[in-house]
């Protein structure tokens, strides 16, 4: 279900309202009982509000640090214990 933003054109309140798509749009305005719009959105994806997104939520592993090579006595990525 959609949320649809409005608007009083008497008192310019603005608020959201999630409703489904087949509901009629809001006439009234909560704050005064004037007249609201429906605005056109711009069609936006999801919008993520509040706490919980963090960028380290989905974060790459970091690679293991390089070991010595047994075989060479050097620094070697490819080299595995």
């Amino acid at each position: 279900m959609p949320t649809y933003d409005y608007v009083c054109d008497a008192c310019g309140n603005k608020y959201e309202k999630f409703q489904s798509m087949s509901s009629e749009a809001d006439t009234e305005c909560p704050e005064c009982g004037g007249k609201v719009r429906r605005l056109i959105g711009s069609g936006a994806g999801i919008i993520f509000k509040g706490s919980g997104f963090y960028q380290t939520d989905y974060k790459k592993a970091t690679p293991a640090p390089a070991t010595e090579c047994p075989a060479c006595s050097t620094t070697c990525p490819a080299s595995k214990d």
